[in-house]
């Protein structure tokens, strides 16, 4: 062991080490696409750490070695711990105005939004709300596709419970509207009402594979704070297979640090972090639905 690794591992329950956190890196980047800065070394220990104590498991050699053997059901677990899930309902509220005028633009078809970081699901939830209000009905027509990669969150926004102050800076009309609180042993908590619940389907994608479960055109993609943790070639190739699934004039939300100027071939800045397809691909896109609709009628979700 290296005099920094010595340094590095002093006073720790377990040995940590340089080389460990190179091969956590790798692991994690071909897998999830997510690019670990070397700031990110105390985050990634405190994080494995209760891994390797869940586990049995003495240090994060043999930890990373039972990775790299094939063990599906740690690997989950290993992608889990090393994904951040900060969320809040409408947070970058400016971007829910323009999803509410996309919805009364678009009122004669059916609509299908797509969140791709779920996360515990006050994102989707607050698109779903978002919907309801734009309708008048807590069953507008519309669908919404919610994914993660993280399975843990993805469970926790499937039963739509959460401690009252996540709702706390709400419009306590809204609340009103699209919550129940809870009572007896729930007290202190509310549930997103069950009619709001069923208009999402949530699924776990990996944003690296190719296999996603989703067919376009979709109206709406949100992919919001997730691009910040893959390199520039992994926004790309993630970028170019949204293309496909969009509509001609559908749009893509990005977070408030993310910009893809480096995509602008692919996607075009409509307004602050609101992207639509390039005008080459939109046009290309428009004469592809207006020879389905002359067909056959486009898939949907």
């Amino acid at each position: 062991m290296t005099r920094q690794d010595e340094a590095i591992t002093a006073g720790r329950e377990f040995h940590f080490t340089s080389q460990d956190f190179q091969r956590v890196r790798k692991l994690i980047y071909d897998h999830a696409g997510i690019s670990l800065s070397e700031s990110k070394q105390e985050l990634v220990y405190s994080r494995l750490s209760r891994r390797l104590r869940a586990t049995g498991i003495k240090t994060f050699a043999e930890y990373l070695n039972r990775l790299e053997k094939g063990d599906e059901e740690e690997w989950e677990a290993f992608t889990n711990s090393l994904t951040t899930n900060l969320t809040a309902f409408f947070r970058e509220a400016h971007h829910f105005p323009m999803l509410a005028d996309y919805l009364r633009a678009h009122r004669g078809h059916p609509i299908v939004l797509w969140c791709s970081a779920a996360s515990t699901g006050e994102e989707p939830y607050s698109m779903a709300i978002t919907a309801a209000e734009v309708f008048g009905t807590l069953t507008p027509p519309v669908t919404i596709i919610a994914s993660d990669l993280d399975t843990h969150v993805l469970e926790q926004a499937r039963m739509g419970v959460y401690p009252e102050e996540r709702v706390s800076k709400m419009d306590p009309d809204l609340v009103k509207r699209y919550f129940l609180r809870g009572t007896g042993s729930h007290a202190g908590k509310v549930r997103v009402r069950e009619e709001l619940r069923n208009l999402i389907t949530f699924r776990q994608i990996n944003l690296l594979h190719d296999d996603w479960p989703l067919r376009s055109p979709l109206d709406i993609i949100f992919c919001r704070n997730v691009m910040i943790y893959f390199d520039k070639p992994t926004q790309l190739q993630i970028l170019k297979k949204f293309v496909p699934l969009l509509r001609s004039d559908g749009l893509m939300f990005a977070g408030h640090s993310e910009n893809f100027y480096h995509a602008e071939d692919l996607f075009k800045l409509r307004s602050k972090t609101v992207y639509e397809l390039a005008p080459k691909l939109k046009a290309q896109r428009h004469h592809e639905e207006s020879r389905a609709r002359g067909g056959h009628h486009a898939d949907r979700p």
